[in-house]
């Protein structure tokens, strides 16, 4: 994490209402810095940015249907750097959809709904409490 307890967040949507919405939920409810980008390609122009988390469409054709799909988008994030977690976002309810994501390293998967935004905070919620232990544990494993 950056600049105090701030969490970087990237989010990635083609979708411009639905990107907004979740960049207003995540401004109004949590400290964090956000960066939002409506392609794959854009996301993977800014990753020298340190995200600390991810939050990628699958489809992502929306604008340009030449761009990178999620897939591949996170394909590309976890080549560049394979500690950052990605949870992948679709409106596709399939668990088929969900077990590929998992297969390309995703961190999770959350189906857009009412209810998306609030299992996103409750993940990253998740996510830092764990990293926190994590360091913690390696301090004290230094010392001992």
């Amino acid at each position: 994490m950056q600049k105090g307890n701030k969490i970087r967040l990237f989010l990635v949507d083609d979708d411009a209402l639905f990107l907004k919405t979740l960049e207003i939920e995540f401004l109004q409810h949590a400290d964090f810095i956000i960066e939002t980008f409506a392609t794959g390609e854009l996301c993977m122009e800014h990753l020298s940015n340190n995200p600390d988390v991810i939050i990628l469409d699958y489809l992502l054709n929306g604008i340009d249907k030449y761009a990178m799909n999620g897939i591949e988008t996170l394909d590309k994030i976890k080549s560049f750097n394979p500690d950052i977690p990605v949870v992948m976002l679709s409106a596709q309810d399939k668990i088929d959809v969900a077990i590929n994501c998992m297969h390309h390293r995703a961190f999770d998967y959350v189906v857009k709904s009412e209810t998306a935004f609030m299992r996103l905070q409750k993940i990253i919620t998740t996510l830092f409490r764990y990293k926190r232990m994590e360091k913690t544990l390696n301090w004290y494993m230094e010392r001992v």
